[in-house]
Protein backbone atom coordinates (compact mmCIF):
# COMPACT_ATOMS: atom_id res chain seq x y z
CA UNK A 1 0.00 0.00 0.00
CA UNK A 2 1.49 3.41 -0.90
CA UNK A 3 2.28 5.42 1.78
CA UNK A 4 -0.03 8.79 2.10
CA UNK A 5 1.74 11.86 1.01
CA UNK A 6 1.78 14.75 3.70
CA UNK A 7 -0.14 17.49 3.38
CA UNK A 8 0.77 21.19 3.42
CA UNK A 9 0.04 21.38 7.24
CA UNK A 10 2.37 18.08 8.26
CA UNK A 11 5.01 19.30 6.12
CA UNK A 12 4.69 22.96 7.69
CA UNK A 13 5.03 21.47 11.16
CA UNK A 14 7.68 18.96 10.12
CA UNK A 15 9.85 22.30 9.84
CA UNK A 16 8.75 23.51 13.26
CA UNK A 17 9.35 20.40 15.18
CA UNK A 18 12.67 20.41 13.62
CA UNK A 19 13.62 23.83 13.68
CA UNK A 20 13.06 23.53 17.24
CA UNK A 21 14.99 20.08 17.67
CA UNK A 22 18.34 22.43 15.68
CA UNK A 23 17.66 25.20 18.33
CA UNK A 24 18.03 23.07 21.41
CA UNK A 25 21.03 21.37 20.08
CA UNK A 26 23.15 23.51 18.61
CA UNK A 27 20.97 27.45 19.30
CA UNK A 28 19.61 30.00 17.50
CA UNK A 29 22.32 31.71 16.25
CA UNK A 30 23.48 28.29 14.63
CA UNK A 31 19.95 27.73 13.06
CA UNK A 32 20.58 27.25 9.04
CA UNK A 33 17.84 26.69 6.69
CA UNK A 34 20.13 23.98 4.77
CA UNK A 35 20.48 22.26 7.91
CA UNK A 36 16.42 21.83 8.32
CA UNK A 37 15.87 20.91 4.71
CA UNK A 38 19.49 18.79 4.83
CA UNK A 39 17.51 16.96 7.91
CA UNK A 40 13.77 16.91 6.57
CA UNK A 41 15.05 15.65 3.30
CA UNK A 42 12.82 18.62 1.55
CA UNK A 43 14.23 21.75 -0.41
CA UNK A 44 15.11 25.35 1.62
CA UNK A 45 12.18 26.32 -1.93
CA UNK A 46 9.46 24.82 0.58
CA UNK A 47 10.92 25.80 4.04
CA UNK A 48 10.51 29.65 2.22
CA UNK A 49 7.64 28.74 0.92
CA UNK A 50 6.02 28.07 4.70
CA UNK A 51 8.40 31.28 6.40
CA UNK A 52 9.13 34.38 4.70
CA UNK A 53 12.46 34.12 6.62
CA UNK A 54 14.71 31.97 9.13
CA UNK A 55 13.80 34.74 12.22
CA UNK A 56 10.06 34.33 11.09
CA UNK A 57 10.61 30.12 10.97
CA UNK A 58 12.35 30.64 14.38
CA UNK A 59 9.85 32.91 15.77
CA UNK A 60 7.12 30.27 14.67
CA UNK A 61 8.63 27.81 16.06
CA UNK A 62 8.73 28.81 19.36
CA UNK A 63 5.19 30.01 19.12
CA UNK A 64 4.17 26.35 18.13
CA UNK A 65 6.34 25.03 21.58
CA UNK A 66 4.29 27.73 23.00
CA UNK A 67 0.71 26.28 21.89
CA UNK A 68 2.34 22.57 22.45
CA UNK A 69 2.78 23.89 26.42
CA UNK A 70 -0.14 25.40 26.72
CA UNK A 71 -2.28 22.52 25.60
CA UNK A 72 -0.24 20.08 28.11
CA UNK A 73 -1.92 22.21 30.68
CA UNK A 74 -5.12 22.30 29.65
CA UNK A 75 -4.67 18.65 29.63
CA UNK A 76 -3.33 18.68 33.35
CA UNK A 77 -6.67 21.07 34.18
CA UNK A 78 -9.25 18.88 32.60
CA UNK A 79 -9.29 16.14 35.88
CA UNK A 80 -11.85 18.22 37.88
CA UNK A 81 -12.44 15.21 40.09
CA UNK A 82 -8.26 16.28 41.65
CA UNK A 83 -8.45 19.23 44.03
CA UNK A 84 -6.94 22.36 43.50
CA UNK A 85 -3.46 20.91 45.33
CA UNK A 86 -3.25 17.51 43.33
CA UNK A 87 -3.92 19.82 40.32
CA UNK A 88 -1.41 22.82 41.63
CA UNK A 89 1.34 20.07 41.79
CA UNK A 90 0.93 18.38 38.40
CA UNK A 91 1.28 21.69 37.04
CA UNK A 92 4.29 22.86 39.25
CA UNK A 93 5.98 19.57 37.79
CA UNK A 94 5.14 20.13 34.32
CA UNK A 95 6.49 23.58 34.47
CA UNK A 96 10.19 22.13 35.94
CA UNK A 97 12.99 20.47 34.23
CA UNK A 98 10.88 16.89 34.20
CA UNK A 99 7.81 18.35 32.35
CA UNK A 100 6.94 16.63 29.14
CA UNK A 101 7.06 19.97 27.64
CA UNK A 102 9.90 20.99 25.03
CA UNK A 103 13.31 21.22 26.91
CA UNK A 104 14.49 23.65 29.23
CA UNK A 105 17.67 24.22 27.00
CA UNK A 106 15.64 25.42 24.71
CA UNK A 107 13.99 28.35 26.79
CA UNK A 108 17.28 28.98 27.97
CA UNK A 109 18.25 29.64 24.63
CA UNK A 110 14.97 31.37 23.55
CA UNK A 111 15.53 33.54 26.68
CA UNK A 112 18.73 34.82 25.58
CA UNK A 113 18.02 35.15 22.31
CA UNK A 114 15.08 37.08 22.91
CA UNK A 115 17.16 40.14 24.41
CA UNK A 116 17.73 41.21 20.68
CA UNK A 117 14.47 40.00 19.12
CA UNK A 118 10.77 41.64 20.34
CA UNK A 119 8.63 39.32 18.47
CA UNK A 120 10.47 36.78 20.02
CA UNK A 121 10.53 37.95 23.48
CA UNK A 122 6.80 38.40 23.30
CA UNK A 123 5.78 34.76 22.15
CA UNK A 124 8.20 33.65 25.49
CA UNK A 125 6.56 36.77 27.38
CA UNK A 126 2.94 34.96 26.40
CA UNK A 127 3.84 31.13 27.27
CA UNK A 128 5.21 32.83 30.53
CA UNK A 129 2.16 34.49 31.31
CA UNK A 130 -0.05 31.79 30.47
CA UNK A 131 1.84 29.12 33.32
CA UNK A 132 1.74 31.96 35.84
CA UNK A 133 -2.24 32.75 34.83
CA UNK A 134 -2.84 28.67 35.62
CA UNK A 135 -1.06 28.78 38.58
CA UNK A 136 -2.30 31.65 40.30
CA UNK A 137 -6.08 30.62 39.36
CA UNK A 138 -5.59 27.40 41.21
CA UNK A 139 -4.63 28.85 44.34
CA UNK A 140 -6.94 31.36 44.23
CA UNK A 141 -9.58 28.14 44.09
CA UNK A 142 -7.62 26.48 46.89
CA UNK A 143 -8.25 29.47 49.01
CA UNK A 144 -11.59 30.00 48.01
CA UNK A 145 -12.62 26.39 49.61
CA UNK A 146 -10.43 27.06 52.32
CA UNK A 147 -7.82 24.53 51.45
CA UNK A 148 -5.11 27.31 51.34
CA UNK A 149 -3.98 30.34 53.09
CA UNK A 150 -2.71 32.95 50.69
CA UNK A 151 -3.32 36.75 50.64
CA UNK A 152 -1.72 37.25 47.19
CA UNK A 153 -2.21 34.08 44.84
CA UNK A 154 -0.71 36.37 41.84
CA UNK A 155 2.59 37.17 43.67
CA UNK A 156 2.85 33.64 44.75
CA UNK A 157 2.40 32.38 41.43
CA UNK A 158 5.72 34.74 40.49
CA UNK A 159 7.66 33.29 43.23
CA UNK A 160 7.09 29.56 42.94
CA UNK A 161 7.68 29.80 39.06
CA UNK A 162 10.82 31.97 39.20
CA UNK A 163 12.04 29.69 41.91
CA UNK A 164 11.94 26.39 39.44
CA UNK A 165 12.97 29.15 36.76
CA UNK A 166 16.27 29.40 38.47
CA UNK A 167 16.62 25.77 39.52
CA UNK A 168 15.99 24.56 35.88
CA UNK A 169 18.51 26.65 34.91
CA UNK A 170 21.28 24.85 37.57
CA UNK A 171 19.57 21.59 36.83
CA UNK A 172 19.61 21.36 32.91
CA UNK A 173 22.72 23.85 31.75
CA UNK A 174 25.49 23.62 35.03
CA UNK A 175 25.18 19.67 34.57
CA UNK A 176 22.93 18.40 37.18
CA UNK A 177 24.58 21.15 39.69
CA UNK A 178 20.96 20.78 41.46
CA UNK A 179 19.38 17.39 41.27
CA UNK A 180 15.59 16.37 40.98
CA UNK A 181 15.22 15.16 44.64
CA UNK A 182 16.40 18.96 45.11
CA UNK A 183 14.50 20.56 43.18
CA UNK A 184 11.42 18.22 44.56
CA UNK A 185 12.09 19.08 48.09
CA UNK A 186 12.96 22.82 48.11
CA UNK A 187 9.66 22.71 45.67
CA UNK A 188 7.46 20.81 47.84
CA UNK A 189 8.43 23.29 51.00
CA UNK A 190 8.06 26.77 48.87
CA UNK A 191 4.72 25.28 47.72
CA UNK A 192 3.72 25.03 51.27
CA UNK A 193 5.42 28.43 52.42
CA UNK A 194 3.11 30.11 49.99
CA UNK A 195 -0.13 28.32 50.77
CA UNK A 196 0.28 28.19 54.40
CA UNK A 197 0.11 24.13 54.76
CA UNK A 198 0.90 21.52 57.09
CA UNK A 199 4.56 20.76 57.36
CA UNK A 200 6.67 24.19 56.26
CA UNK A 201 9.55 24.89 57.71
Amino acid sequence: MARKKKGAEDRREDILVETLRQIEAKGIDQVRAADISSSLGVSTGLIFYHFNNLPALITAAVQYATDRDMAIIAGLLTDTDDDALTRLRAVLREYGPTGSAFGWRLWVECWSASLRDPELRAAIARLDQGWRTVIAGLIEEGVADGTFACPDPASAAWRLTSLLDGLAVHHVVFDEEVTMAQIEDWLDLATRRELGLPGAR
